[in-house]
């Protein structure tokens, strides 16, 4: 048995190898510099056709397609289409103009992003802006992407393990380079053009098909990066941003080996304070009889032993667990007890919202999400220092590090796999400042606890920006817009008057652990194929 002192050398020893290797990344790791512009003609501002939605709910949306430049670099060469949706102001008369809803991933749409979150608007928002959302390039009706198919992704995360074995750190590095592989032999004609920096200019071009001088954006998780670098490449296009859930852009694009640490240490801790509850609250909870840490790791090897049969007779593993527990532990203290039940139930061998292995819904996820910040990203390439930085990484974080980090391409933190091995060019990638100078004022919202995008790097990018206003939200959870009636009170006279909150404010009415069956139609599980903003409650 392991005693506590080398369990604290071995955590020394692993912190040492990743602080000396994030500092080497800083050095290799970094994107070459912007190069000089050429001139080229304007592309074409795309025609909207306005009708019903292939899919027409009868909920007021209409829908539309415009036709972008496939490569920017070519702007009047080929182009692809995107798929547009838009809600007219509820009182034209007193008209504002277009509010642009970005969803996190990338992955999600942006069409039933707007359509799925328009109720959750106060009435001032849906009265004075048109609610706009798109599918970015590569996503759902805008051209999905498509690497690996739904039965090599099924086989690949039905073998993932909770606590991988021996020769897990190689199989993960083999199964980048496949990734990474099928990308360019399956999906070469349009990975390459999926990057941000396209993506942006997509969005400018979407805002002059809709015959506006400025937007008025809100973007949570990865739709902050899109807004960010909107903002930089048409910084005099943005009537108001609030930018929830932000990136540090710089340490995203160019140092991503030390921002994915950032990642691993984020869900871990947070992780890591759900079981302390869990702890200290031992009935409210209910799982690991006040050792909680302890009943994770064992279900974990549990699971792997002996999965539990789905009713899709799929496995759910270990690894299923920790999948899902990474996505679900984003909605904050007032999940808390649901998620002990849900431990509970995996340990009794039952199915629940954490035992539900991807789906091919998933998957179209995965696919995006991994090829656009393949795009985005560049990793040193030397396959010595994926291996190191691969492992340190997964260790640091021993709740779920293990699991995500050594299993197959699938969310943010385990992309370095494929990306450090990708094969395909980067065109699309953005490479300028992120200052935005000469911007309207820009409001950055970070939550202190946040397992996904840590709030470091809010208070990065609202020092980064050149008219950046931080507002923090202290609370645990992923974003903070209408999971704060402190938070969307500031967001919403911002975004309908460009009133700012002072500075240095910071909202703390989180919810609490809710006492399980309050909720009438239990607790809300997260998934990763379906961003909407939260009703406020």
């Amino acid at each position: 048995m392991q005693t506590r002192s080398a369990d604290d050398a071995r955590k020394r020893v692993v912190w040492g190898i990743a602080l000396v290797l994030i500092a080497v990344t800083a050095l290799l790791g970094a994107g070459p510099g912007a190069a000089t512009a050429t001139a080229l003609p304007a592309p074409p501002v795309p025609v909207l056709t306005w009708g019903p939605c292939a899919d027409d709910q009868g909920d007021g949306f209409e829908c539309a397609t415009a036709q972008v430049p496939l490569d920017y670099r070519e702007p009047t060469g080929s182009t692809i289409p995107l798929a547009v949706t838009r809600r007219l102001a509820a009182d034209p008369a007193h008209r504002t103009g277009v509010l642009v809803l970005h969803p996190g991933g990338p992955g999600n749409s942006g069409v039933n992003f707007a359509r799925n979150s328009y109720a959750a608007l106060p009435a001032a928002l849906r009265d004075g802006f048109d609610v706009v959302g798109y599918d970015m390039r590569g996503v759902a009706r805008s051209g999905q992407v498509e690497c690996w198919n739904d039965a090599e992704y099924s086989a690949a995360v039905d073998a993932a393990r909770g606590v991988p074995g021996p020769g897990a750190l190689r199989t993960a590095i083999r199964q980048g380079q496949e990734f990474a592989a099928a990308c360019r032999e399956r999906a070469g004609g349009l990975v390459p053009f999926i990057g941000t920096g396209s993506n942006a200019k997509d969005l400018d071009l979407l805002r002059q098909a809709l015959g506006e001088e400025t937007l008025t954006f809100y973007g949570r998780s990865f739709g902050s990066y899109v807004g960010t670098v909107y903002a930089a490449q048409f910084p005099r296009r943005v009537r108001a941003m609030v930018l929830d859930g932000a990136y540090d852009p710089r340490r995203y694009a160019d140092v991503p080996y030390a921002y994915d640490a950032a990642q691993f240490t984020a869900l871990d801790t947070a992780v890591g304070r759900f079981l302390d509850w869990c702890a200290q609250n031992a009935t409210a909870c209910g799982f690991g009889a006040g050792k909680p840490r302890e009943a994770f790791d064992q279900l974990k090897r549990d699971l792997d032993a002996d999965p539990v049969i789905t009713p899709s007779g799929r496995p759910a593993t270990g690894y299923t667990l920790a999948y899902r527990l990474m996505f679900n532990i984003n909605s904050g203290k007032e999940i808390w007890p649901y998620l002990g039940e849900a431990l509970a139930a995996a340990q009794a061998h039952k199915t629940s919202f954490l035992l539900s292995p991807p789906s091919p819904g998933s998957f179209d996820f995965l696919n995006v999400n991994l090829a656009v910040e393949c795009a985005d990203r560049v990793y040193p390439t030397s396959r010595l220092l994926l291996g190191a930085m691969v492992g340190a990484q997964s260790a640091s974080a021993p709740l779920l590090g293990p699991p995500i980090g050594l299993g197959p391409p699938t969310y943010d933190h385990n992309h370095a796999p494929a990306c450090a091995q990708w094969q395909a060019e980067r065109p699309s990638r953005y490479e300028g400042s992120y200052r935005a100078a000469g911007s309207a004022p820009i409001l950055v919202l970070g939550t202190t606890g946040d397992p996904d995008t840590p709030y470091r790097d809010a208070v990065v990018l609202a020092g980064t920006l050149e008219a950046g206003r931080l507002l923090t939200f202290d609370a645990e959870g992923h974003t903070a817009y209408n999971r704060s009636a402190c938070v969307s009170a500031l967001v919403n006279d911002y975004l309908a008057t460009l009133a700012l909150p002072a500075r240095g404010t910071v909202c703390a009415d989180e919810t609490p652990p809710e006492a399980l069956g309050r909720r009438t139609t239990g607790p809300v599980e997260a998934d990763e194929t379906n961003d909407v903003i939260p009703t406020l409650r």
